[in-house]
């Protein structure tokens, strides 16, 4: 009887890891459909991020595809900078990995007293780094 039981829980735990990985790949697949049409693309369980010319599109992953659509034009952007759990790292003072990795855009003011900052979210330090160099380059001034 306990056999049972013991074999029973252990299937019912292999079809929930199976479900699982089932969501994910439905997520990587909708993200591979939506980075076709862009020049560079990365994604991540927080956030799938495309650039096409200057245009800098951002969206939360979800197994039908992105929501949370977010778009600037890199034309808009004064500053980009990187912050691990709520500090400003740079490349030479980067840490090895933190919980709350954003690259943080802050727009052009228009007329406002306190410019727009958008935060993009990242799992790994190091990619964000990658993308906080290449987003730095290719800022129109």
């Amino acid at each position: 009887m306990a056999q049972g039981a013991f074999w029973s829980l252990l299937l019912i735990f292999f079809v929930i890891l199976a479900g699982l990985g089932w969501v994910e790949y439905q997520k990587i697949e909708a993200y591979r459909l939506w980075a076709s049409q862009f020049d560079q693309a990365k994604y991540d369980i927080y956030a799938m991020l495309g650039l096409k010319g200057d245009q800098l599109v951002w969206a939360k992953p979800t197994r039908r595809g992105p929501t949370e659509v977010n778009q600037v034009s890199l034309q808009q952007v004064a500053a980009v900078h990187l912050y691990v759990d709520n500090q400003l790292v740079t490349s030479e003072n980067l840490p090895k990995r933190g919980k709350n990795i954003n690259l943080s855009l802050q727009l052009r003011s228009l007329g406002s007293d306190s410019p727009q900052v958008l935060q993009i979210p990242f799992t790994e330090v190091a990619l964000a780094d990658r993308w906080l160099s290449f987003l730095q380059a290719n800022l129109v001034s």
